[in-house]
């Protein structure tokens, strides 16, 4: 994990209890989602949101990991490989998919993941002729075809860059994990 890395309270469940903590009585039971998101490379962005998510899977959550970014990294990570003009999360931006449809089972037990491909690369193209393109995310996540309800906790890895996949991440998040890597200027 990327030097600087903090985790908030809210991603974890109390040992006690085994429930998650909530800002408040009315996000009880919700699923949380996490952007993980810099618009700087090399961070731990991809690394962050892995090993939260599978933590998180081995501790007994059900997780759902996003990947948002071209390289596919989080998805071959987790042993998804999905392959150019597959189904993929770039079509459910686009509405050519339901999200239920791409999401896989990941070599984790308790994650899934909704894979990214190389077709990604497109999405700064494709995505601004697009109405309401930056809800296009949150929208799939609440889409009814999508079983969200299972999922205690939503990461999306986002790219490395501010263009409108990571917007649509920020918009679809409930929270924000920002990895920064320490270095001397």
């Amino acid at each position: 994990m990327a030097a600087g890395v903090v985790v908030c309270r809210e991603c974890l469940p109390d040992r006690e209890s085994g429930n998650r903590y909530r800002q408040n009585a009315d996000q009880e039971g919700a699923t949380l989602i996490y952007a993980v998101a810099n618009q700087k490379g090399g961070v731990g962005k991809t690394t962050t949101a892995i090993n939260l998510a599978a933590c998180l899977a081995q501790s007994g959550e059900r997780v759902l990991l996003v990947d948002m970014d071209s390289q596919a990294n989080a998805s071959h990570g987790l042993g998804v490989r999905v392959a150019k003009g597959e189904p993929a999360i770039l079509g459910v931006l686009l509405g050519e998919y339901r999200m239920a449809s791409i999401i896989r089972p990941s070599s984790v037990a308790g994650l899934d993941v909704a894979p990214s491909n190389g077709d990604m690369a497109g999405a700064s193209v494709l995505l601004p002729a697009l109405d309401r393109r930056e809800f296009r995310l949150k929208e799939a996540l609440a889409d009814s075809g999508f079983p969200g309800a299972e999922y205690s906790f939503i990461f999306i890895d986002c790219p490395p860059s501010l263009g409108l996949s990571t917007v649509n991440a920020l918009v679809a998040a409930d929270q924000v994990i920002i990895p920064v890597q320490t270095e001397y200027y």
